[in-house]
């Protein structure tokens, strides 16, 4: 009798995902809405007519894993983004997912991500990654670049870019794109 219960011990070691510890986040919230603002001149505790908006966040639905050794905060259900720049002009940046890692300041978009900036030009690109630190975005994934302006539809795999658009490196394109001698 001890021999079968000798036996029926279980000395298998756990690896690859069996051995992975579920993650739990600190705090999830419903229907987010996070507005980042800056000031022209440090405020006092009154001050309000000296700030601006910058940029409004709002997702469904927001994970934050700022307990975790490498934080990090998750939008489960999708995001958008609305950008405004100095003369208070909107662009707007939709996604699917998003992930923000905080000690990183690399935000990543996944899932149908499109950038609509104020002027009419439009991005898509099934994923995109902004790196606040530098204001620099960028992708290895397929594109679609619309400049109406010009009209101009360039389709491509890898590109970079600042936030502003007024520098755009597009690694490989193909596609119908019209250009001006000057």
């Amino acid at each position: 009798m001890a021999i079968l219960f000798i036996s029926c011990q279980d000395n298998y070691k756990r690896v690859g995902e069996e051995a992975v510890k579920p993650v739990f986040p600190q705090g999830i919230a419903q229907n987010f809405t996070l507005t980042y603002t800056e000031t022209v001149d440090e405020m006092n505790t009154e001050d309000e007519s000296d700030s601006r908006v910058i940029a409004v966040l709002s997702s469904p639905v927001t994970e934050d894993f700022d307990n975790q050794d490498f934080k990090y905060r998750t939008f489960p259900e999708g995001l958008k983004v609305d950008f405004y720049d100095e003369k208070n002009q909107k662009s707007v940046i939709t996604a699917d997912y998003g992930i923000v890692y905080s000690q990183t300041n690399l935000i990543d978009l996944q899932g149908n991500v499109i950038i609509e900036s104020h002027d009419g030009k439009k991005l898509e690109t099934p994923q995109l990654f902004y790196d606040r630190a530098n204001n620099w975005i960028f992708t290895e994934e397929t594109f679609t670049y619309t400049n109406p302006q010009d009209g101009t539809i360039m389709d491509g795999e890898g590109m970079d870019f600042n936030r502003d658009f007024t520098f755009f490196n597009a690694h490989k394109t193909y596609g119908l794109m019209t250009l001006k001698e000057e």
